[in-house]
C-alpha cells in the first residue's frame, strides 16, 4: 500500500539537506576536474555556470540515489536526466568538438554554452522555488479523490481496446503491403520518417496502444500474485512489451515510442505488482541506451540496415549518418548546442528575426484539428526555428526547413527571447511539483497509478521536447489508455466536511 507519512508529505517542501548537496557538489566537481585533465578545450569560464547547474539539479539525483524519493518521483527522474541535460552534455560537446551541422557557428561555442548555462541556472532556481510552492499548495487541498478499480469493467474496456487496436494495426500493415511493405514505406522516407504515414496519426493513436493496454490488463489480472512478483517473470513481461512495441509502431523508426512504453510498463509493475529496485532500473537503462544506439541505424538506413550489417559497413554508415555515440548522447538526449546557438543568433545586434510571441504554442494547439479540415494550419516552431537560425525568408515549406527540436528553453526563446527562459522553467517547476504531490497522495489500488508513469514521462518530454511534440505524444500515447482506465474505475470523492466519507461520482 502506498502510504503517506509526514516525512513523505514534506518531501517537496523541506530543504534537501547538506548531505545531498555535498554529494552533488563532490560528484560534479570530480567530473569537471576529469574533463579539465582530459581536454584542454574545457578550460574556460563556461565551467563555472555549468558546474552550478550540475550541482543544483544533481541534488535531486542524489536524493533519488539515496532512496529519499520514490523510484518514479518526477523530481528524482528530472534530477537524473537533468544532470546529463544541463551538466554533462555541454562538457561532452566541448570535449568531443561535436556541434550541430549546417549552420554558421559562433566564434567560440564555449562562450555561448556558458551564457546559456547562466540563463539555465536562473531558470533552475525558479524551477526549485516553483516546485516547492506547488507542493505546498497541494498540501492545503482538503478534498481527496480515489479511483477505485472496477475489475470487470476495466478488463472489458481493455479487451475492446486490444481488439480494436490489433485490428487497426493489421489493417495498417495490409494497406502498406505487409510488414515488409511497411518497412519499405518507412525506408523511402528516412529524411522525414513520418512522410509515408501522413494523416494517420489518429489511427496510430488507437492501433499503437496495444502494448500498454495489454500491460494494464496483465497488471489488473495478476495483481500482487506471488508468481507475478518473481524477477524472471517480470523480465519476461517487459520483453513481451518490448517485442509488441516494435511491431506496434517501433518499425516506423520511433525509438521514443518503445523506450517510454517500457518506462510506463515498469512503472505499472512498480506501483501495481511489486516494487522495482534501483539495480533493476540501472540494468534497464543500459539496455535502453544500447537499443537507442543500434536502432538509430534502422532509423537512418531503413531496410538497408541488415545489408549494411552483413557487409560490415555499420561503422561507415555511422559516419555517414551521424549515428554515433555522440549523436545519441548529444543529439537525442541533449539540446545544449541548439539552445546555445539560438541564444547566439538572438543576441546578435544585426539579427532580423522577429519573435513569434506565442504563435508556436498556438500552432501546436492547432494540431488537434485534422489537416483535412484545416489544410493550411500555421507552421509554428518549424518556421520560427528556421528563420531564427538562417534569417527571415529562409523558410520554405515545400523546399526546405529546419527539423530541429529546441526543448522548453529553446521554444521559449523563439517566442519571447532569452528573458522568457527562467519563467518557462518556473512553469515547469509548478508542473513537477503538482505531479510530485499527486504521487504521495495516491493510495495503493487507485487506478490512476496505472497512468502515473506516463505523466512522469510527459514531464521530461516537456523539458527536452517542443509543445507540438508534447501535445502529439500525450494524445497519441495516452488518450486511449486514459479512457480505458477511466471507464474501469469508480471515482470516489472524500470531503472532510462530509460525514458520509467517500461519495461516488
Amino acid at each position: 500500500m502506498l502510504e503517506v507519512s509526514e516525512a513523505r508529505e514534506d518531501l517537496g517542501l523541506a530543504s534537501r539537506g547538506v548531505t545531498s548537496l555535498h554529494l552533488s557538489f563532490l560528484f560534479c566537481t570530480l567530473i569537471v576536474f576529469g574533463f579539465v585533465v582530459a581536454s584542454e578545450q574545457t578550460v574556460h569560464w563556461f565551467l563555472v555556470p555549468i558546474l552550478f547547474c550540475g550541482v543544483l539539479i544533481g541534488c535531486d539525483a542524489a536524493d533519488w540515489f539515496r532512496g529519499r524519493l520514490d523510484l518514479f518521483d518526477p523530481s528524482g527522474i528530472i534530477g537524473l536526466l537533468g544532470v546529463h541535460f544541463f551538466f554533462l552534455a555541454p562538457l561532452l560537446h566541448v570535449s568531443w568538438n561535436a556541434w550541430m551541422r549546417y549552420v554558421e557557428p559562433p566564434p567560440d561555442w564555449r562562450d555561448w554554452l556558458g551564457a546559456m548555462a547562466i540563463v539555465n541556472a536562473i531558470g533552475l532556481v525558479l524551477y526549485r522555488v516553483a516546485r516547492k510552492k506547488a507542493a505546498w499548495l497541494g498540501k492545503q487541498t482538503r478534498k481527496r479523490i480515489f479511483w477505485q478499480l472496477n475489475r470487470k469493467r476495466l478488463l472489458f474496456a481493455a479487451e475492446c481496446g486490444l481488439v480494436l487496436s490489433g485490428a487497426l494495426q493489421i489493417w495498417v500493415y495490409a494497406r502498406k503491403g505487409g510488414i515488409i511493405g511497411y518497412i519499405e514505406q518507412f525506408s523511402r522516407s528516412t529524411d522525414d520518417p513520418d512522410a509515408g504515414f501522413k494523416g494517420m496519426g489518429w489511427i496510430f493513436m488507437v492501433s499503437e496502444s496495444f502494448p500498454i493496454l495489454a500491460m494494464i490488463g496483465f497488471a489488473v489480472c495478476a495483481g500482487r500474485s506471488p508468481i507475478a512478483k518473481t524477477w524472471p517473470n517480470i523480465t519476461l513481461v517487459l520483453l513481451v512489451v518490448f517485442t509488441l512495441q516494435i511491431f506496434f509502431g517501433g518499425l516506423r523508426g520511433s525509438r521514443s515510442n518503445t523506450i517510454w512504453a517500457l518506462f510506463w510498463a515498469t512503472g505499472i509493475i512498480h506501483f501495481w505488482i511489486c516494487s522495482v529496485n534501483r539495480t533493476f532500473v540501472f540494468i534497464g537503462i543500459c539496455f535502453l541506451v544500447v537499443f537507442m544506439y543500434l536502432y538509430g541505424f534502422y532509423k537512418d538506413l531503413g531496410e538497408d540496415t541488415w545489408n549494411a550489417y552483413q557487409a560490415g559497413e555499420i561503422d561507415p554508415a555511422a559516419s555517414k549518418t551521424g549515428r554515433k555515440l555522440d549523436g545519441l548522447l548529444l543529439g537525442d538526449l541533449g539540446r545544449s548546442d541548439v539552445q546555445a546557438f539560438l541564444l547566439y543568433r538572438l543576441s546578435r545586434p544585426d539579427r532580423d528575426y522577429r519573435y513569434a510571441w506565442g504563435r508556436t504554442y498556438l500552432a501546436s494547439a492547432a494540431l488537434l484539428i485534422p489537416k483535412a479540415f484545416w489544410p493550411d494550419r500555421p507552421s509554428g516552431k518549424v518556421k520560427a526555428g528556421t528563420e531564427a537560425q538562417y534569417g527571415v525568408g529562409s523558410y520554405d515549406e515545400h523546399k526546405w526547413s529546419s527539423s530541429l527540436v529546441y526543448g522548453l528553453a529553446g521554444e521559449a526563446m523563439l517566442n519571447f527571447g532569452p528573458i522568457a527562459v527562467p519563467f518557462a522553467y518556473g512553469v515547469f517547476g509548478l508542473v513537477v511539483g503538482i505531479l510530485q504531490r499527486f504521487l504521495y497522495t495516491l493510495r495503493h489500488g487507485d487506478t490512476r497509478l496505472l497512468l502515473y508513469p506516463f505523466l512522469v514521462n510527459c514531464c521530461f518530454s516537456m523539458l527536452e521536447s517542443d509543445s507540438d511534440n508534447l501535445l502529439f505524444n500525450f494524445i497519441k500515447g495516452g488518450l486511449v489508455p486514459i479512457l480505458v482506465v477511466w471507464l474501469g474505475s469508480f471515482v470516489l470523492i472524500h470531503s472532510p466536511i462530509s460525514k458520509s466519507g467517500f461519495a461516488q461520482e
